[in-house]
């Protein structure tokens, strides 16, 4: 019997949780790339920058990979791109804006050999036995595509990050009558956006957040900040719009800030009139009712701009009494407590705070429920995987396609590193891959692992003691020490009992060993830890991390 060639769907991220988009597109001996996204770390991360993909799959079927496609410009889908190419060469496709955003962050990696491929909406790139047509998406940032790949077994529709916008702020709505003439001609699966599945109804219209800010903008007397993601090109340009109208001058602080607006200006997807725009040195020109400040910061990251200038860590910007801080966006989740904890320290100096629960000063970028009705009924996929949100997202999801009639068998949740294989008309779960997070710390990528984070979590919970003990190297015996320092642990000249009797309990373990002839640094080691440890938590019930040092002379 012949063999059927299947083809193979595998999310390497973006499933259970939100951010780190990836999905990979095998057919025989070509692989596609879709999207390579970061996320944040979660709060047990401690010390972590970011989190991107594990690639190890695609680092060994290397000679396979005929390219990679992106859907837009935001970092949950392009963030880890320049990770991923210092270990794969491979070519690029995208819109100019998503390109454009792509190629700051590799000149920021000192990639420049990379093969970027500028496409349209329309337009159709042929990767091996794949072809893979961009089609026009409304989303939160200008250019964004929904794909259509157009395999040997069938079409897979790949929505993107959507949302259906008849009033954009940007280019054109949604290409409604391309999915719906996919869907005439029959589409195999669909892979749809999951985001907001669990909201019913229609997400706003972007429009409805320049409303807001026209009416906020004409009322306030003093200086406005507005935090907002930097990559959301459209609402920057609502904040630029209600300024010119209100006659005040815009200011750009954070970096990514600065370099978005910059790129999304350069290819004209901003329009500014001129001088409109000063630079961060020349606020002290304008009264403070003359001056917009857009920053990053929307989520309470804490190195951003908007959270230095709550805490007064800003060396430009001091919050001033008149100040109106509008905070543009929605917490992504696991980010509440510390967007909470910016908003408090606000309000604590005294600054007015708007943020989306006081006002519509932000809309989402990604499609509800009747939306995602309307996407299903236009591509009648025969079969259906949810993508793009935590597990409860694409559970709401598969029950949203029930509820239109698609068999439940036919509608496949998957986890990352899980495989949905194809053919004209099955589909099954096959063979699972590597995968999971690839944690960045500083420059160091892939270097902190479970056991580096277990001890960060340990030193951060019962601090840190120091046993230093000299030992003689011809008599194997104690010539100073112990010496015992604390960090974390306890406040050492209040507890300075504790530190004498901590110090007889080692004395005590290394006389012993000297009478049992115990001269393995490694067992004496293991000695005064065990010992020091039962009578720590034996005193005051705490259990520091110990680390003790033993020098020869």
């Amino acid at each position: 019997m012949a063999k059927v060639n299947k083809l193979k769907i595998i999310p390497l991220g973006g499933l259970g949780e939100v951010g780190k988009n990836i999905t990979v597109l095998e057919y025989k001996d070509d692989i596609v790339l879709i999207d390579c996204g970061m996320t944040f770390p979660e709060d047990e991360m401690l010390g972590v920058d970011i989190v991107i993909p594990d690639i190890t799959y695609l680092f060994k079927n290397k000679d396979k990979i005929r390219g990679m496609v992106l859907t837009h410009g935001h970092e949950d889908h392009i963030g880890a791109i320049p990770y991923t190419l210092k270990r794969l060469n491979i070519p690029i496709y995208g819109t100019r804006l998503t390109l454009g955003l792509l190629e700051t962050k590799l000149k920021e990696h000192r990639l420049d050999n990379v093969k970027l491929n500028v496409v349209k909406h329309g337009d159709t790139v042929k990767l091996g036995k794949l072809n893979i047509e961009f089609i026009r998406t409304g989303h939160s940032i200008p250019d964004s595509s929904a794909l259509a790949i157009h395999t040997p077994v069938g079409t897979i529709v790949h929505s993107g990050d959507f949302k259906i916008d008849y009033t954009p702020i940007s280019g054109d709505v949604t290409d409604l009558h391309r999915l719906a003439e996919l869907g005439q001609k029959g589409v195999l699966a669909l892979l749809a956006d999951s985001t907001n599945a669990e909201r019913p109804g229609y997400t706003m219209s972007e429009s409805t957040v320049g409303d807001t800010f026209m009416d906020i903008f004409s009322r306030s007397k003093g200086r406005i900040i507005i935090a907002t993601f930097a990559s959301n090109v459209d609402r920057v340009q609502q904040i630029i719009n209600a300024a010119e109208l209100n006659n005040r001058k815009v200011v750009l602080s954070g970096r990514s800030m600065v370099n978005t607006t910059t790129v999304a200006y350069e290819l004209g997807y901003l329009k500014v009139q001129e001088g409109t725009l000063i630079d961060i040195n020349d606020m002290d020109k304008y009264r403070t009712d003359e001056l917009v400040i857009i920053t990053t910061g929307s989520q309470g990251e804490p190195m951003s701009a908007l959270t230095r200038i709550a805490f007064s860590e800003h060396r430009k910007i001091s919050l001033l009494e008149e100040d109106l801080v509008i905070i543009s966006a929605s917490p992504i989740p696991g980010n509440e407590k510390t967007i909470s904890r910016v908003i408090n320290k606000l309000i604590e100096n005294g600054t007015e705070v708007i943020y989306e629960a006081l006002a519509e000063v932000h809309v989402s970028g990604h499609a509800r429920q009747e939306e995602l009705k309307l996407i299903h009924t236009l591509v009648k996929p025969k079969f259906f995987m949810p993508v793009h949100g935590e597990f409860r997202h694409l559970k709401s999801h598969a029950h949203l396609a029930e509820s239109l009639g698609m068999p439940s068998e036919n509608i496949f949740i998957l986890e990352n590193g899980q495989t949905l294989e194809l053919s004209k008309n099955k589909a099954n779960i096959g063979a699972t891959v590597p995968s999971g997070n690839i944690l960045v710390d500083g420059l160091g990528v892939g270097d902190v692992g479970n056991i580096v984070l277990r001890d960060r979590k340990h030193l951060s919970e019962d601090g840190l003691i120091v046993v230093v003990v000299t030992i003689s190297k011809q008599e194997r015996k104690v010539v100073a020490g112990p010496d015992i320092i604390s960090r974390g642990f306890v406040y050492v000249r209040e507890s300075e009992d504790l530190m004498e009797e901590s110090r007889e309990i080692v004395k005590n373990v290394l006389i012993e060993c000297e009478k049992n002839n115990i001269t393995d640094w490694a067992t004496l080691k293991f000695n005064i830890r065990d010992a020091l440890r039962t009578f720590l938590y034996g005193k005051i019930k705490r259990n520091p991390m110990i680390l003790p040092i033993i020098m020869e002379v």
